[in-house]
């Protein structure tokens, strides 16, 4: 199985993504570790990044997801995954299912402004709310609420995971 920890920023992709990997016994990739230095860098300097600068970024999780798929390792991804067209490129790598991470903007907000140690600046959360597409009916996903405490959210992303991959 694999999925993909969506969402914009400061949802707690990486927080969740990790409790999720290790409840389901799957490995855990840190997609922004995945990123080119250039986009990095230009998302630090408060300028959001293009479709362009998603492209490899998109296509080398895709690539890692799909040596995985063929090695037989069930994977735990995070990627923010904004848009359909974005996760069409993961979704090519490999049956996937998207466990979309929301919260109202001011909750997130608030939470960005907490951080210390992350190269998205609190500036950029309005652009990845206006990029947000939902998932699509005929997406394989749930949406999960961030606002409750950390053990509820995984708890609900883990039941919707096992549904998915049960029924």
């Amino acid at each position: 199985m694999h999925i993909v920890v969506m969402g914009v920023s400061a949802t707690g992709k990486t927080s969740v993504g990790e409790l999720l990997a290790e409840e389901l016994g799957c490995e855990f990739v840190e997609g922004d570790s995945l990123h080119p230095r250039r986009n990095i860098e230009k998302m630090e300097s408060g300028t959001p990044l293009t479709d362009e600068d998603r492209w490899p970024w998109l296509q080398a999780i895709a690539d890692l997801v799909e040596i995985r798929d063929h090695e037989g390792t069930s994977t735990v991804v995070t990627c923010s995954a904004l848009r359909r067209k974005y996760r069409d490129v993961l979704r090519g790598a490999a049956p996937t299912f998207f466990v979309h991470l929301d919260a109202p903007f001011e909750v997130l907000e608030a939470r960005m402004q907490e951080r210390t140690k992350h190269f998205m600046p609190t500036s950029l959360l309005r652009s990845q709310f206006d990029t947000l597409e939902p998932l699509d009916d005929d997406e394989s996903g749930a949406v999960v609420d961030v606002s409750p405490p950390i053990d509820v959210v995984v708890e609900e992303a883990v039941n919707a995971v096992r549904t998915h991959y049960l029924d």
